[in-house]
């Protein structure tokens, strides 16, 4: 009961704090044999919760110990089944602990459950994935060879953020194809040798691989991110908007960059510089590119602005409420979240998302309670059911109100500018076919 409270309540907040959620892959996802999902970890206590929320099997997790002595998240983390992983980083931590960890998440294993572990072992900024720990190998080779468990499938499970820090900005979770785990045997201690601990370890680190966003390096980074805006606004312009596709776009050039720097760097030096120059005219016109995009007609664009508008009306009263109501809780979050973060982008997330579920329910509370003081209990109750509603409400007028802006704005620079509208169009038309044919001539990168 409490464990189904606990997921309803973040699942919801997920849903608030990101503007779009997709998943993909559940057809990898085991229904009935023993599973061990591994987990990339950018973003610190989110993460988990994705694989909690949105996974289709109840989900136990490894997580590190100073997290279950923590207040109100060590009570969380318990309620949630979770196993504790005693790290040798942590001050005081005992590693000889962990094979009680270990027989634990066996034991659940074997009667059917599931575990997950984020195998980089630390939550982390870096562009790529982080050499794994060997402990999810470990656990399933034991697993399987002790015959306590005679199936078990682990499946990759990567996050990709298209901002991890921002609000109202999207999230993939991506399951990857399982891995099937064959039986060694033991040392006479009980433990699998560690030849084929190390080689189950490589396999998962290439599954992981395969999900996520694995940029080695920040300037790869940067340049992939570039390429990205290009294609995924050429992707929109054909109707097609899938974080999924976005996901697979970048994997295929990331080979190709790496191909490219060390077989043809002049080539990709130009392909950047080139990129660089298309962002900076698209900065002087005042669009992104996603918004590049012609208008079907003049007429059409107008009617859209003029349904928007009356919608606006409609809900600026209740939106303006809400905003107030709100923005002083609003704003001690994300003062909170720079504060605890420090510089650590990684937690940012974690501290928004955590310190909303706090204060806004506390926000709601208060309001009621002047609301009853002022005028009565059926005015305590109202507040109590409107205000949130209200603080939705002002979320999708805001995004909505910055659609129409960028669309007045997109509609103007075609009118008055309409060449250079043009010349833009092409340009990023060029571009897209440029990767896409990088893509195409190394084998590796278009797999």
């Amino acid at each position: 009961m409490i464990r189904r409270l606990i997921v309803s309540l973040v699942r919801l907040a997920l849903r608030i704090y990101f503007q779009r959620i997709e998943v993909t892959g559940l057809e990898h996802v085991p229904r009935d044999a023993p599973v061990i999902f591994v987990l990339n970890h950018p973003n610190a206590l989110v993460d988990p919760v994705f694989l909690l929320c949105l996974a289709p099997r109840r989900v136990s997790f490894l997580a590190k110990e100073p997290l279950f002595r923590m207040p109100v998240i060590g009570y969380l983390v318990k309620a949630l089944d979770s196993l504790p992983v005693y790290r040798r980083q942590d001050e005081g931590q005992d590693a000889t602990r962990n094979e009680e960890t270990f027989i634990a998440a066996r034991k659940l294993l074997a009667k059917g459950g599931t575990i997950a572990i984020c195998p980089e072992g630390v939550s982390h900024d870096e562009p790529g994935l982080r050499p794994i720990k060997t402990g999810a190998a470990r656990i399933a080779l034991a697993a399987v060879s002790t015959g306590e468990v005679k199936d078990v499938q682990i499946v990759p499970a990567g996050l990709y953020y298209t901002s991890k820090t921002s609000f109202r900005s999207s999230a993939l979770l991506y399951f990857g194809a399982p891995l099937a785990v064959n039986p060694v045997k033991l040392e006479s201690d009980g433990s699998p040798p560690r030849d084929a601990v190390r080689e189950l370890s490589n396999k998962i680190e290439r599954a992981l691989r395969e999900v996520i966003l694995d940029a080695r390096h920040e300037e790869a980074l940067q340049t992939i991110a570039r390429a990205e805006r290009i294609f995924s606004a050429d992707i929109r312009d054909g109707d097609s908007d899938s974080l999924t596709d976005e996901l697979r776009l970048q994997q295929r050039f990331i080979k190709a960059y790496s191909i490219l720097e060390g077989h043809q760097p002049e080539r990709l030096r130009r392909l950047e510089q080139r990129m660089i120059r298309f962002e900076e005219e698209l900065n002087q016109a005042g669009v992104d590119a996603e918004e590049l995009a012609p208008p079907t007609s003049t007429s059409s664009v107008l009617k859209s602005i003029v349904k928007r508008s009356l919608s606006f009306l409609l809900m600026l009263g209740p939106s303006l409420a809400g905003t107030i109501a709100h923005y002083p809780a609003y704003r001690l979050g994300g003062y909170l979240a720079t504060k605890l973060s420090r510089d650590s982008e990684d937690i940012i997330s974690t501290i928004k998302i955590m310190s909303a579920m706090l204060l806004f329910p506390l926000t709601w509370l208060i309001l009621a309670v002047v609301s009853y003081w002022l005028f009565g209990w059926w005015a305590g109750v109202a507040a109590l059911l409107v205000i949130p509603v209200f603080g939705y409400l002002a979320i999708i007028f805001f995004e909505e109100l910055d659609k129409s802006i960028a669309g007045v704005r997109v509609l103007t620079f075609f009118l008055v500018r309409r060449r250079f509208f043009v010349r833009l169009l092409a340009e990023r038309k060029a571009i897209r076919n440029e990767i896409v044919s990088l893509g195409k001539e190394n084998p590796i990168a278009s797999e």
